[in-house]
């Protein structure tokens, strides 16, 4: 929900959070109760969005100029950039036997 500013004339400006269906309502004063109406004061509360929101669309504003292309430096999977598999818990011994780094001794594996 967006957060909206209204102005009451013997108390002054306040904000109220209302759905979008109702922006052209008028709020009650939450000081007098009076019927005030909306005014703009300047932008739009973005910061009220959560950060996943935020982030989308960053992510989109970025792509509208900036497309990233697959073709230049590495390709998808590349072990370098992130992403690639960590080494497993198997460890070999001297003697050519299996051992699990924090694994239960008496687990049997394939």
């Amino acid at each position: 929900m967006p957060l909206y500013d209204y102005r009451c004339a013997d108390c002054g400006a306040f904000s109220v959070l209302r759905p979008l269906a109702q922006w052209r309502d008028p709020a009650p004063c939450p000081d007098c109760g009076s019927a005030c109406e909306r005014y703009v004061s300047g932008a739009p509360a973005v910061s009220a969005l959560s950060s996943a929101i935020n982030r989308a669309r960053a992510v989109n504003e970025r792509a509208a100029h900036e497309p990233r292309s697959s073709r230049a430096g590495h390709g998808m999977g590349c072990g370098c950039c992130g992403g690639a598999k960590s080494p497993g818990r198997t460890r070999q011994t001297a003697d050519g036997g299996k051992t699990f780094a924090g694994a239960r001794p008496w687990m049997i594996s394939h």
